[in-house]
């Protein structure tokens, strides 16, 4: 019994671990990573900091960014909007980022 709930354990690690890739990957094909980064600053906030700045209430609100671009909440440096992310990428990117905190 124990080995069975190893193994379960185990599992959903390597399914959380390959969803986490898998949406990071995303933010890499759409070129996110050019200006964010996961842990540091480069041109825009780490995606760690807007995780602990926002939460999921404010999905919506960031979706929005994503899609149309910003300015003004992290600096004098505009989000410039992204017209090669859907709408439903730019809610699975922002539910990744909300979930780095």
């Amino acid at each position: 019994m124990k080995a069975i709930y190893v193994s379960l354990l185990a599992a959903a690690g390597i399914l959380s671990a390959g969803a986490v890739q898998a949406d990071e990957a995303l933010a890499k094909a759409k070129n996110c990573m050019a200006c964010h980064s996961v842990d540091k600053k480069i041109v825009g906030p780490s995606y760690k900091d807007v995780a602990k700045k926002y939460t999921a209430k404010d999905e919506d609100k960031l979706v929005e960014k994503v899609l149309k671009g910003g300015k003004g909440s992290w600096g004098e440096v505009p989000m410039p909007p992204n017209a090669a992310v859907k709408p439903e990428e730019a809610h699975k990117l922002v539910k990744w980022i909300l979930s780095l905190k």
